[in-house]
């Protein structure tokens, strides 16, 4: 364990986390919204902490191993889910316990959107651009960031890269080298983010509303700056461009650099994740328009289809917008959602859940077994797209599923023995660890009413879906800590 380099890169990024903050400061100073002490304290903190990190170590050279990835990767979000609360904890308007601060930090951070807030419309304005910014920067990593901009820690990079991104097959890059992989994501990302805060101003939303809402659409989050979420504007255009945009973030962001660098769609109509993500999407929003049309007697067909298409979008991508209480369909209709989000997004997005890819690969797998009952000699090889799928990989995928169920039964038990009930808790576990955010019964709303204990587990589930469970699982193990 290379623990000098650890504690070097842990430094720096947490030094280049407290430049994040100057942007909130600049605006409460603007503002004068009174919340510009709480952003100075959090800044003069966060960046001593860092370079008391980093000063010690500077001169020290040493190569970064795939396990000192690993535990940079883990480390940093638990000190960056801290940090991220001074905010929250200073300011005097929320006045905000160190449990709520904490779990409304985690909550940007790892892109989930679950809130503790009541009154997000009274919020100071920095504040209310503090919290989406979290999600943006949470959206592709502010390791990958660090990546990508910072060559010294070119050497250990690919380690940080595998660490962080999404997905059962981490070696594949976009170019070459590591630092233009990086650097090739965050031009995707910020590009779609641009184009997305233009179409929300077009749309009808303040210059504030649409940098805000765009941060965090396209980073797959779901915070918004009012507490009615998307559905304050009531506006049909603006629920477009967020369905096209949530759409496009939870698609991997590979298939867009390739579309971009060959000039055409076929990319995405090749890919066979993909067309299984648009056709789960695709299949929901039908029974979710014809269970509201057929049962509802509040929805006429075009609400029906409006409706649906936005929530089964933005459950299904995993971002949480809300545009109606979709907790009170009728019937199964919230559940199918729910279960929706479980899918999530594309490998290589910045979706949850357990990944459209995963659940392929589980289904063709599925399909094998099946096939060798009947052929016990036969040879089958599962494929995805022209390439066949090496039997690692699939071992992989089902080892993640199994892992995934078992910390699911367990945080779920754990919930229910804060004094939950069994929806509540389910659909908590669900929403935190899909980074997905609304839930059904008490965390509806919010998550304000839980106790501490209740959202210190919750904020576990948050980081162990964002880092993939593995990530941060893997520090549990003896093996890990053997020389």
């Amino acid at each position: 364990m290379r623990l000098r380099v650890i504690q070097k890169i842990l430094g720096l990024l947490l030094s280049i986390f407290s430049l994040t903050l100057v942007p909130p400061l600049a605006i409460s100073l603007f503002s004068n919204d009174g919340a510009s002490q709480a952003f100075a304290l959090a800044i003069a903190f966060t960046l001593s902490a860092g370079l008391a990190l980093w000063l010690p170590v500077r001169s020290h050279q040493g190569d970064l191993k795939l396990r000192d990835g690993f535990l940079v990767v883990v480390l940093f979000w638990l000190v960056l889910g801290l940090s991220g609360a001074l905010p929250f904890l200073i300011a005097e308007e929320p006045s905000m316990s160190v449990a709520d601060a904490v779990f409304e930090s985690m909550s940007g951070l790892t892109t989930t959107g679950a809130t503790v807030i009541v009154g997000i419309d009274d919020l100071p304005v920095s504040i209310l651009f503090y919290r989406q910014l979290l999600q943006w920067l949470g959206g592709m990593g502010i390791i990958v960031l660090a990546v990508a901009i910072l060559p010294i820690l070119g050497v250990g990079g690919m380690q940080l890269y595998r660490a962080e991104t999404p997905g059962p097959m981490k070696d594949s890059k976009l170019t070459p080298r590591i630092t233009e992989t990086a650097k090739t994501l965050w031009y995707i990302y910020v590009t779609l983010t641009v184009v997305c805060a233009t179409g929300y101003f077009a749309g009808g939303m303040s210059f504030f509303d649409a940098v805000g809402h765009a941060f965090s659409t396209v980073a797959i989050g779901g915070f918004s700056t009012h507490d009615a979420s998307l559905g304050y504007f009531d506006n049909p255009l603006i629920e477009l461009v967020a369905v096209f945009f949530m759409f496009l973030a939870a698609i991997n962001f590979s298939l867009h650099f390739m579309s971009w660098r060959y000039r055409n769609l076929k990319p995405y109509f090749y890919d066979s994740e993909f067309r299984t993500y648009a056709g789960l999407l695709f299949v929901v929003f039908v029974i979710c328009t014809l269970g509201l049309t057929v049962t509802s007697d509040q929805h006429n067909l075009v609400d029906a289809v409006r409706d649906s298409l936005f929530q089964t979008v933005s459950i299904g991508t995993t971002t949480g917008f809300t545009t109606t209480t979709f907790q009170a369909w009728p019937g199964f209709l919230p559940l199918v959602l729910i279960f929706l989000s479980f899918v999530g997004g594309c490998a290589g997005s910045t979706g949850g859940g357990i990944k459209v890819i995963r659940c392929l690969l589980l289904y063709k797998q599925g399909v094998r077994e099946i096939k060798r009952l009947i052929h016990p000699n036969a040879i089958i090889t599962i494929r995805m797209g022209n390439r066949a799928v090496g039997d690692r990989v699939v071992d992989a995928v089902w080892g993640f599923f199994a892992t995934y169920v078992a910390v699911f039964i367990l945080l779920l038990l754990a919930l229910m023995a804060t004094g939950l009930d069994q929806v509540t808790a389910f659909s908590a576990v669900a929403a935190c660890l899909n980074n997905l955010g609304p839930g059904l019964g008490a965390v509806s709303a919010h998550y304000g009413e839980l106790s501490a204990t209740a959202k210190y587990l919750l904020c576990f589930a948050m980081l162990l879906g964002r880092l993939e469970i593995f990530t941060l699982l893997v520090l549990l193990t003896p093996s890990f800590w053997r020389s």
